[in-house]
């Protein structure tokens, strides 16, 4: 009678290596070995840097100055065109509208406040990142949490493509004659920023953090600069402004212009959300250490944006292609091209190419969530060899570049389809939040109620005495990030905003479609209710022969061994060569059975197919053919290119044939 297995014992989740080691020791017939020798090197180190053990990951986290670098590059990098959006649109109504920039940029501000502490709330009350998805899933269902996955997705996609089309039109806008040349500049940019974040997010927020810190400086002095010159009376207006950019018909100033210049500004909060999507890449206190960046991050977007709007204004700049804001103001401020103002327009140019590094830092998080609850392919939930999710970050850089090219780079053309995602993201997590709150009010009696089994991602719900005021405020924030998604979608509907408005519908039917394959497939290999079937009694072995050689004898040699029952198959497409592989079996195969296929039409694999698709059908009851396959492998890696590789054809032709096993048998050409 069998040995009764013993049954491990249950214990609390716990994902370290120790713990799987301790399970492992409770059955006498598992065993757990580690392997230390490290991949050899190859030509990817050289670029990325040498391999990290699992181990390592604990020492890859940053602190609150590199976050800032790593996580707020996009929000900041905002600034440098989000007064230009603003002034674009309000050119319809004449140059004499600018005015209201200023005070649309205040509300941009004021907006900006709410969806900050929104989601200092959402940091603390989700310390594993996640961010709109996590929270909409948490609280209001599955399609909400889909839909802000998608909004997310969508959203760093185009924050590559957008930022590094910003950095390069403030390159070229330094230096003219590169004008032509915007798409090719952009993706060699994007690629080497892609190789960089590949390297690991602790190696890429020290490689980005000088930048960050040098744009933030040059534009606090620019901006100091440029204010102690206008209380002095010193701030004059652009020389030689460029041409003024129009991006449609004249228009009367009315509140449908206002809304759609409002909108446009709000391209600003872009990247507010990166901070709560990230939060597992910052030092212990995770929690804590986020927030604190988050509100570093609010403050300076708000004086930057509200500085150079101001200031925009005073010196009349003019919305144009061929020079941005950005490089009017410096020139103006500076009274000329000198070094200051070179050093204000790399500045910018650097942090917007830079934001494109928040994109890189979240859209792989996000999408191993995603994939993790199965919405989208499982390989986007593997760590690469630097501990990054590699697979995301290559598939982020290919895609954003496709967009680059397909609009050629141009921030304006780009723009439109920008914030609707960002927004739905916004309202959603925050509404997500403000039903968290209420369900907090609901607990009374101070008990903790249990949080999800299908999650570790939130903090268990207790009953907290601020969750009215809380709850008002992630509503109020929720509402105005709904209105302005509303806005955006009706006001840029016609400039391509619709083409979102049609994506991300798709894009949940594909997660939705990926899901349920998953959930199939999880419910055909379920053990649930299985019998195991009884033991393969018998077997029947083909080997496909081409021609007769060391390999082949290796492949009988391997059949013989597995079953007594061996029938080799040659498929005769020439009969000269079949001619000569009959005398040669004879010679060194006399005791094995020969099948020999006639090919009137010279079908090499067909015929072959045919046969053993027939012996298939005839097996018995537990009875399986084996179809083992000689394979020799040439000394050197690209002679197999001279070679028909028939035998990886034939394993994933077999592939789908019931009752039909396909082994290899290598042979090792020396």
């Amino acid at each position: 009678m069998p040995k009764k297995k013993k049954t491990p014992k249950k214990t609390a989740h716990d994902p370290s290596e120790q713990h799987l080691v301790e399970i492992a020791k409770q059955d006498e017939h598992i065993s757990y070995r580690k392997i230390a020798a490290p991949p050899k090197r190859n030509l990817m180190n050289w670029f990325i840097g040498r391999p990290l053990q699992s181990a390592d990951a604990p020492h890859q986290t940053i602190g609150k100055a590199v976050g800032l670098a790593v996580f707020a590059s996009d929000a900041l990098s905002s600034t440098a065109y989000a007064t230009q959006e603003i002034l674009v649109i309000l050119a319809l109504a004449g140059a004499s509208a600018f005015g209201l920039s200023i005070p649309l940029s205040i509300g941009i501000v004021i907006l900006l406040a709410i969806v900050t502490i929104s989601y200092e709330q959402t940091i603390h009350a989700y310390p594993g990142g996640g961010g709109a998805y996590i929270v909409a899933r948490e609280n209001l269902g599955e399609l909400p949490a889909l839909a802000a996955g998608a909004a997310l997705l969508t959203d760093y996609v185009l924050t590559v493509a957008v930022s590094v089309s910003a950095g390069v039109a403030q390159l070229v806008s330094a230096y003219p004659p590169w004008l032509d040349n915007q798409v090719e500049i952009a993706l060699v940019l994007l690629f080497v920023i892609m190789l960089i974040n590949l390297r690991g997010v602790k190696e890429s927020g020290a490689t980005f953090s000088v930048p960050t810190f040098f744009f933030v400086a040059i534009m606090l002095v620019t901006l100091a600069v440029g204010f102690f010159k206008y209380l002095t009376g010193d701030l004059g207006t652009v020389i030689n402004p460029p041409e003024l950019h129009v991006v449609g018909p004249a228009a009367t100033l009315t509140a449908f212009l206002i809304l759609r210049a409002f909108a446009s500004g709000t391209a600003a909060l872009t990247g507010i959300e990166a901070i709560s999507n990230g939060i597992t890449a910052f030092k212990e206190p995770r929690s804590k250490n986020a927030g604190i960046t988050l509100m570093w991050m609010a403050i300076i977007l708000s004086i930057f944006f509200l500085g150079i709007t101001f200031l925009a204004n005073q010196v009349a700049v003019v919305p144009s292609e061929s020079e941005t804001i950005i490089s009017q103001l410096a020139r103006t401020v500076y009274e000329g091209r000198g070094l200051l103002y070179f050093a204000a327009v790399s500045g910018t140019t650097i942090i917007l190419i830079m934001a494109a590094n928040t994109a890189f830092a979240d859209f792989p998080r996000l999408g191993a969530l995603v994939a993790g609850d199965g919405y989208l392919p499982r390989q986007l939930n593997f760590r690469g060899s630097r501990l990054v999710y590699s697979r995301g970050i290559v598939l982020l850089a290919l895609v954003a570049s496709l967009l680059i090219v397909l609009f050629q780079a141009s921030v304006s053309a780009l723009i439109p389809l920008y914030a609707i995602g960002v927004f739905l993201s916004f309202t959603l997590s925050q509404s997500g939040m403000a039903k968290r709150w209420w369900k907090s009010g609901r607990l009374k009696n101070g008990k903790a109620k249990k949080k999800q089994e299908d999650t570790h991602h939130a903090l268990a719900l207790k009953y907290d005495p601020k969750w009215l005021l809380k709850m008002l405020v992630n509503g109020f924030g929720a509402a105005c990030t709904f209105v302005v998604m509303i806005v955006f979608a009706v006001t840029k509907f016609r400039d391509g905003a619709w083409i979102i408005l049609v994506l991300l519908p798709a894009m949940i039917f594909v997660f939705l479609a990926i899901h349920a394959i998953y959930i199939d497939i999880a419910r055909r290999l379920s053990l649930q209710g299985y019998d195991i079937p009884q033991k393969i009694s018998r077997q029947k072995a083909i080997v496909p022969v081409s021609s007769l050689h060391r390999g082949t004898l290796e492949a009988m040699r391997y059949a013989r061994s597995i079953t007594k029952n061996v029938t080799a198959v040659h498929v005769a497409v020439d009969a000269a060569a079949g001619e000569k592989l009959l005398l040669k079996w004879r010679e060194w195969c006399e005791d094995d059975n020969l099948v020999v296929l006639g090919s009137p039409y010279r079908l090499l694999y067909e015929p072959l197919l045919t046969y053993i698709k027939q012996v298939a059908k005839d097996t018995k009851e537990n009875e399986i053919v084996t179809v083992v396959v000689p394979e020799f492998v040439p000394r050197v890696w690209w002679h197999g290119f001279l070679h028909a590789r028939a035998a990886q054809f034939l394993r994933l032709r077999l592939l789908f044939y019931p009752d039909v096993v396909i082994v290899e048998v290598p042979y090792l050409v020396d």
